[in-house]
């Protein structure tokens, strides 16, 4: 039997397909001899290069140390700061960033609101706005420093919309910060924003008064424990949601939701 996690979870209603990437990497399980394990092996670890092949790193010794990216025709540099957990990038955010460039035919960017949470270092952030998006990227206090370098340095005169950068502690202060009658997101970015978190309860109150009629939630996550499947499920309760990736190498996922 063949499956494949981007289009067996289609709901009715629900625009078909996410790109001919996310074809070409459906998970193919089956019965019998096991070729078809190693041909879902196969998929799954050549869409798995393919992601990480955006990440390079200096070859020389500098000052300052960055991660190099390429995405959207452009060498992104990031900044980490390993005092802080936030202000590290981790692979969900490259997963994330690869799935918005190479699904442009049904994930238009260009013009569209988006708002990423716990944007970290920044790295969807900026791909979204180097895609065309007006983004409001978000994180806690102590993250926005080394965020806002990150976005200025990679996005100052190359994007159609300069970015805005700015606190968001999820659950606080939603209505008057971002009110629903003035700001609607096309979409809502998310990468690795589950684990070892406290505040996840207020995180579906954030995603719930984010996202209106039309709004999709582009959500990457590891799994690690017990607590993101346990979000799923609580997810789901409030959400309708797709699966669009499944990288078992990377033990990533990456869901698309919206209000029903």
């Amino acid at each position: 039997m063949e499956s494949c996690s981007a289009l067996d979870t289609q709901t009715d209603g629900v625009p078909e397909g996410v790109g001919e990437d996310v074809a070409d990497s459906c998970v193919v399980t089956g019965e019998g001899d096991g070729g078809a394990d190693g041909i879902a092996v196969a998929a799954d670890a050549e869409l798995a290069a393919s992601i990480m092949a955006h990440h390079s790193r200096p070859s020389i010794i500098l000052n300052q140390v960055w991660e190099g990216y390429s995405f959207a025709g452009k060498q992104i540099r990031i900044k980490e700061s390993t005092d802080l957990y936030g202000a590290v990038l981790w692979p969900s955010a490259i997963v994330l960033s690869h799935f918005l460039e190479n699904n442009l035919d049904k994930y238009n960017m260009v013009d569209k609101n988006v708002m990423e949470l716990g944007a970290g270092t920044g790295l969807a952030t900026i791909v979204s706005s180097l895609l065309g998006a007006k983004v409001t990227s978000t994180d806690l206090p102590e993250i926005l420093a080394n965020l806002a370098y990150n976005v200025q340095r990679n996005t100052k005169d190359h994007c159609r919309y300069t970015p805005v950068v700015t606190e968001l502690s999820w659950g606080q202060q939603l209505e008057e910060r971002f009110p629903r009658s003035t700001h609607h997101y096309d979409y809502v970015l998310a990468a690795d924003v589950v684990y070892h978190h406290p505040f996840l309860q207020e995180l579906l109150d954030t995603l719930e008064h984010l996202c209106q009629p039309g709004t999709q939630v582009l959500w990457a996550m590891r799994f690690r424990m017990d607590k993101e499947n346990r979000f799923v499920e609580r997810f789901q309760q409030r959400f309708s949601m797709e699966l669009l990736y499944d990288l078992p190498s990377l033990n990533i996922k990456l869901y698309r939701g919206w209000k029903p």
